[in-house]
């Protein structure tokens, strides 16, 4: 594939709710190369020249407040494995996106599995993982729980990328019931899989999506969906004004499905694929 660079431009946003008392859900940005890793705000745009990103959203559960301390967990291990594989990569050692995010994925699991057999207050901790990996021409993705990936594509549509892990995720895939009756069914909120929770099987979703300029992303929570059909989601992105005092995509999301629902914590991170400003790497 020719060298093209790509401008990226991201907004995250995380609300309580109106219901919850803490807030469950996690949300990361990061940048990293062989050298450097920074933790990014949450609006900003940089260039894909010589670094990869990484926009993750993890929603936790467990008592008291472990649920929270489970997804922090699980955004934290992704600042310790991810800049590794880059450092690899540098040095000429072939790895595999999908090798690099099963060993993540893995790690993540281990650890809240091993906590909530060592701490009761830790029992039966665990937290869902959505996570976009952008590296030249690629997102690559890592998936467990009900969380969400989508795909904007330029030319029009939106595309659930990941699968939700509940037995109500599989009616829907296998055409039994739509969009309206998955929402309303009584068992919606039921995971068949998730990082820890006691869940012995684990089996990540990984896969990439080729991206070009126009393209756009979104990572969510449970609780937005909870408030905003798929098409709405859509049409707030797209329809989303830019400029100085302007609410960002993830806010207006954000804001709009706890309007509507707010019975749960609400996460949203909007990414955004550009041309590049810069120009190409001197010879």
């Amino acid at each position: 594939m020719p060298s093209v660079l790509h401008d990226i431009a991201w907004s995250g946003v995380s609300h309580v709710g109106k219901v919850r008392k803490n807030n469950e859900d996690s949300f990361l940005a990061l940048r990293f190369n062989g050298h450097d890793l920074n933790y990014l705000g949450k609006l900003g745009s940089a260039s894909t020249l010589g670094s990869d990103y990484v926009f993750a959203v993890s929603d936790g559960m467990g008592g008291a407040h472990s649920g929270e301390f489970a997804s922090k967990i699980a955004v934290d291990r992704i600042t310790k494995l991810l800049p590794r594989s880059f450092r690899l990569s540098a040095a000429g050692v072939e790895t595999g996106y999908a090798e690099v995010l099963e060993e993540l994925f893995g790690s993540i699991h281990s650890d809240l599995l091993s906590l909530g057999r060592s701490y009761s207050e830790c029992a039966g901790m665990g937290a869902t993982l959505s996570l976009c990996w952008f590296r030249p021409h690629w997102m690559c993705f890592g998936h467990v729980g009900d969380s969400r990936i989508y795909f904007m594509p330029k030319a029009g549509g939106i595309t659930q990328v990941t699968q939700d892990h509940t037995h109500v995720g599989w009616l829907r895939r296998k055409g039994e019931i739509n969009e309206r009756e998955a929402r309303e069914h009584p068992r919606r909120n039921a995971l068949n899989q998730a990082l820890g929770a006691g869940h012995q099987f684990m089996e990540p979703e990984i896969g990439a999506v080729a991206y070009v300029p126009g393209d756009r992303f979104i990572i969510c929570s449970d609780g937005l969906v909870d408030g905003l059909w798929d098409r709405h989601i859509e049409e707030i992105v797209k329809t989303t004004p830019v400029g100085p005092g302007e609410l960002t995509a993830a806010q207006r999301l954000v804001n709009t499905s706890v309007e509507n629902s707010g019975k749960d914590n609400v996460t949203a991170v909007v990414v955004e694929i550009s041309e590049s400003k810069e120009g190409p790497p001197c010879p």
